[in-house]
């Protein structure tokens, strides 16, 4: 989490999630006599290499990738390896949340396997279980995890805004992520356990950051969900703790674009747009 807070600082607290789907894909990439795996990594690759100067870290959710079968497992094996080759910063965006010994093989296949990233999202509405296996990775200093707090999707509320005594359920998961988190508190100040709180919900969003300082946010719901930079300017005036990702808005932005022109060049386009609209404060 420390290396994620220093590229916030250094680039711009963007998070680009690459949600790739086959209609995403140019027709120029679409029709090349090459492996499905390939076309799907050289889309991403591309996107990569346009804005890993703009991005704190990049965001794969596997998904995108399982939905394809074995050639979508392998882009995104490959994606993840060229971001370590490259020294960039991922997220494997997995959210995974079952009991130990099944959370101890996620740790084996993605924090150490085939499936490597930096950091990856968890649920831990099983309790500390979906957690303690990750623990001995976190103590190294050099992985993390985010697990889903408050979250951008509008059903949120259904289960995270119930009343449970005096607190909602997402405050009683905070205060429990906050706990957990003590021991692996970084030299920037924030723990290894972070958390996924949406953007779409602002006013919610700005107490929880302040509710628990020490807490690094992977914020989803900018852009196509409705999130505006706006709505980080107060909660970031005093120093960025979180990143905010943007999938579809980013990676997408070549679609109406004419063919001729090299697709990236669109999404880096749109990058630097929301690291504007982001670093206005």
């Amino acid at each position: 989490m420390d290396k994620l807070k220093i590229a916030a600082e250094k680039k711009s607290p963007i998070c680009i999630g690459l949600d790739t789907e086959l209609s995403y894909l140019p027709k120029s990439l679409l029709q090349k006599d090459i492996a499905l795996s390939e076309k799907l990594f050289l889309f991403n690759k591309e996107i990569i290499d346009a804005t890993e100067d703009l991005a704190a870290c990049f965001k794969v959710q596997i998904a995108f990738y399982e939905a394809l079968g074995m050639e979508g497992l392998l882009a995104y094996k490959n994606t993840l390896a060229y971001l370590k080759r490259q020294g960039l910063l991922s997220i494997g965006d997995i959210k995974r949340g079952d009991i130990q010994s099944t959370q101890a093989k996620y740790v084996e296949g993605h924090l150490r396997g085939d499936f490597e990233a930096d950091m990856v999202t968890l649920s831990a509405y099983m309790g500390e279980d979906a957690l303690s296996p990750f623990y001995e990775d976190l103590k190294r200093g050099d992985k993390g995890v985010f697990v889903l707090l408050h979250t951008s999707n509008p059903s949120a509320g259904d289960l995270q805004n119930l009343q449970a005594g005096e607190k909602k359920v997402y405050e009683h998961m905070g205060d429990l992520l906050e706990k957990w988190g003590a021991p692996f508190i970084g030299e920037e100040g924030f723990s290894a356990i972070g958390a996924v709180a949406g953007l779409t919900y602002p006013k919610e969003f700005a107490l929880l950051s302040k509710r628990y300082p020490k807490m690094f946010f992977l914020i989803p719901g900018y852009g196509a969900q409705g999130g505006k930079g706006e709505d980080l300017q107060q909660v970031f005036r005093d120093g960025i703790h979180g990143v905010v990702n943007s999938s579809r808005g980013i990676i997408t932005a070549h679609l109406h674009k004419p063919e001729g022109e090299h697709f990236a060049i669109h999404c880096r386009e749109k990058a630097l747009a929301m690291k504007e609209d982001l670093c206005r404060w």
